[in-house]
């Protein structure tokens, strides 16, 4: 169960919105005397885990609920993992608003405060890597739009910009010339996604202050956006009119993917379509199976933009997609813990894979039908896993 109850959050004062069905509710994953069957698909040199510094993965084999532990959340950035004095640290707001500011930790407390229950992956999570860079938390801080409201937004203002304090020397090309510049990370959102709201400035992880790898003092997230736009370690927001052209804006973090023709490289009929990486796409992925008796429980998550499901399904080796349950303690932004009971299965080697489909009908893919997108990131492919009953 999570470490703060709904009346324990109301007496805080805390906006709760997709929090609270969660705050009274066992968590599911594990049920007492179960234990848990090996995948037989991973390689016998994996590891998962890691110290956070510079990278940290999670073993999805391990999940038990909502909340991932701060010391087991994955980690991973471009640059450094600077270390800030939180007493001294200062947000700077500027560009196109009414009054710039500067605000201390200790300034963004006294604002209305929010928690919020996320789960979200790093746009080059995959089957690759066992789904290893995801993971789910209640995060605490303020609503990013109370600080922008405080600042007053400029009549021209379209862009809202967020720089981290971590930065490092970059090749940009222009054409036929490389230039290395030391450039600090930034991402951007319009100004329409910046004031819904969800996205926060988040200053603690699971009701503990975040750790350095976690972005401490002080970092943006942005509920079902992949990892990419939850900046860590946030320096500075900037307004602005113009679209924001950074480095991990629009050359490092896009989709090319083949539309019509035969998605051959050179055919003329196939259109290339560039796209940012923004809101996550839907997927699903099982990470147990729970064993108790000659009964078996199959366990996983749905991680996607926050669109409301219709389904969760199970297909064990050929056989017909049959449909899963969906816990009932799930929120918008959480990862979405999904069961399917398995009963009485032949001895021997099985296949099990798990596919979602959103109320806006979209269905999660093969990998298959990903073949016509060129680049890695947002592979939301459906994850088999292989698994042997004795």
């Amino acid at each position: 169960m999570l470490g703060i109850t709904r009346r324990e959050t109301l007496r805080q004062g805390l906006n709760l919105a997709g929090f609270l069905t969660l705050a009274d509710v066992a968590l599911p994953a594990l049920a007492q005397g179960e234990t848990d069957v090996p995948f037989t698909d991973y390689p016998a040199n994996f590891t998962a885990g890691g110290t956070g510094s510079p990278r940290r993965t999670f073993d999805i084999r391990t999940i038990d609920g909502y909340s991932v532990a701060k010391d087991k959340f994955f980690v991973t950035q471009h640059f450094n993992q600077p270390e800030i004095e939180a007493n001294a640290y200062r947000l700077k707001v500027t560009g196109m608003v009414n009054k710039p500011l500067e605000l201390s930790l200790a300034d963004l407390r006294k604002l209305r405060g929010t928690e919020l229950v996320v789960g979200f992956e790093c746009s080059g999570n995959s089957g690759r890597a066992f789904q290893g860079l995801s993971s789910c938390a209640r995060f605490t801080g303020v609503p990013l739009r109370e600080v922008l409201n405080q600042a007053g937004v400029g009549p021209k203002a379209r862009e809202v910009v967020f720089f981290g304090t971590d930065r490092g020397d970059l090749d940009v090309a222009f054409r036929q010339q490389t230039y290395k510049l030391n450039q600090q990370f930034g991402r951007s959102v319009t100004l329409e996604n910046a004031t819904k709201p969800e996205p926060m400035l988040a200053w603690a992880l699971n009701g503990d202050p975040l750790t350095v790898p976690q972005g401490a003092p002080l970092r943006l997230i942005m509920p079902g956006w992949y990892g990419v736009a939850n900046v860590k370690w946030l320096s500075e927001i900037h307004l602005q009119e113009d679209r924001y052209l950074g480095n991990f804006q629009v050359r490092w973090y896009r989709s090319v993917v083949g539309v019509g023709g035969t998605g051959e490289d050179k055919d003329p009929d196939t259109q290339w379509i560039e796209t940012e990486i923004t809101r996550m796409h839907l997927k699903s992925a099982v990470a147990r199976v729970r064993k108790t008796g000659n009964s078996y429980r199959i366990v996983g998550f749905v991680l996607n933009d926050g669109t409301p499901l219709k389904s969760v399904e199970v297909r064990i080796d050929d056989g017909p997609w049959q449909m899963a349950t969906l816990d009932p303690a799930n929120t918008k932004f959480s990862w979405k813990l999904f069961t399917y009971k398995w009963e009485s299965p032949s001895p021997g080697p099985h296949t099990l894979v798990s596919r979602a489909t959103d109320a806006e009908g979209n269905v999660q893919p093969t990998a298959d039908e990903l073949k016509r997108k060129k680049t890695f990131l947002e592979d939301n492919a459906q994850f088999p896993r292989k698994i042997t009953i004795s």
